[in-house]
């Protein structure tokens, strides 16, 4: 299979833009002009990485981020030009990994897409529906038409529904090699169709297999839960996480984190007591050594501050009487002290 990317960008020169630093970086690129054909064209092609505008027709790019998390682990980049705090800390609650501001540097782009594949995987359900890809070699949209329709074999499932836009008969997670596929859009929301990845009563939702799985294939249990406290297991107070399996415990209970929050909390219980400072976190989490000529800028401080805003309030921690996680002002995070009394 090959690397794919999904561009999700209603100025066709940025998107252009987007689409040279994505193809340098090995990824055959996939086109749209609106939130609606981009959540489609996620499920269509399962692509490695996705990036999201946010002031688009239909829905923004917020909307759009959610649905897509809800359906597949793609690495969302989200490109905009809302700086705010507020918007920064509401992308990454939608389920973005990285925020960039526009107007952005096409090196350092290259580079946080670079350090998103450094991160390890999900595993388990959600990793299934965003197989790892191998490398494939650029493409040029301006040289290349697209990937024509192929009619000498039998047909797999159509890219997109018929009563929006013309199918194309080809394997949608498999684009021609080395070719940009650019999406025609649609114009905004089809009203007479149920929402988009809403299953119909009876049905699956769309680009899930039937519960069950295929006629006459067994389906395998699930893998039992390591007993907390065993090998693998780090655990503070009632919160217990094991990094391999990648799982959190909160007094027994399962807790589901998006993979950033995973990385920032198993960072943390790892180094307990020893305060992490936000350019730390900033570079373990782009699989860097802290190293002073690494650039960390204030952007990156500020969306640790918002992954850490969305991590504690997953864990139901109060960070005016912190259980978990306390700040150290003016320098980082650490984990809370084993004697300190209970919220």
């Amino acid at each position: 299979m090959h690397k794919t990317a999904v561009i999700v960008e209603d100025d066709p020169d940025i998107r252009h833009l987007i689409v040279e630093v994505l193809e340098a970086a090995g990824f055959s690129t996939v086109s749209v002009g609106n939130g609606i054909d981009g959540v489609r064209a996620v499920l269509s092609y399962q692509p490695l990485i996705t990036t999201l505008d946010v002031n688009m027709p239909g829905i923004d790019g917020f909307e759009a981020a959610r649905r897509i998390r809800a359906q597949s682990d793609t690495y969302i980049i989200m490109i905009t030009g809302l700086e705010e705090e507020a918007d920064v800390v509401l992308g990454l609650g939608a389920g973005a990994d990285e925020y960039v501001v526009k107007p952005f540097r096409p090196r350092e782009l290259r580079a946080r897409v670079e350090s998103l594949l450094r991160r390890p995987r999900a595993t388990g359900s959600s990793a299934a529906a965003a197989p790892r890809q191998d490398a494939a070699g650029p493409s040029f949209p301006g040289a290349r038409p697209a990937a024509q329709p192929q009619f000498d074999a039998a047909p797999t499932s159509p890219v997109f529904d018929e009563r929006i836009m013309t199918p194309v008969y080809t394997d949608p997670q498999q684009p021609q090699p080395g070719a940009a596929v650019v999406v025609p859009q649609t114009n905004g929301p089809q009203y007479g169709a149920p929402p988009y990845g809403v299953p119909q009563q009876g049905m699956p939702p769309q680009g899930m297999p039937p519960q069950g799985g295929h006629p006459g294939t067994a389906v395998a249990p699930a893998s039992a839960t390591p007993p907390v406290g065993g090998p693998g297991w780090t655990v503070h107070r009632d919160l217990a996480v094991h990094a391999e399996h990648r799982m959190v415990l909160v007094a027994g209970r399962e807790l589901t984190l998006t993979r950033t929050e995973f990385d920032l909390l198993s960072t943390l219980m790892e180094s307990k007591r020893r305060v992490r400072s936000k350019a730390d976190l900033t570079l373990v989490l782009r699989g860097e050594s802290y190293v002073t000529s690494y650039f960390v800028g204030e952007a990156d401080k500020r969306a640790i501050e918002a992954h850490m805003t969305n991590l504690r309030r997953k864990l139901g921690d109060n960070p005016n009487n912190p259980r978990y996680i306390e700040t150290v002002r003016g320098v980082g995070y650490r984990l809370t002290s084993e004697t300190v009394a209970s919220a």
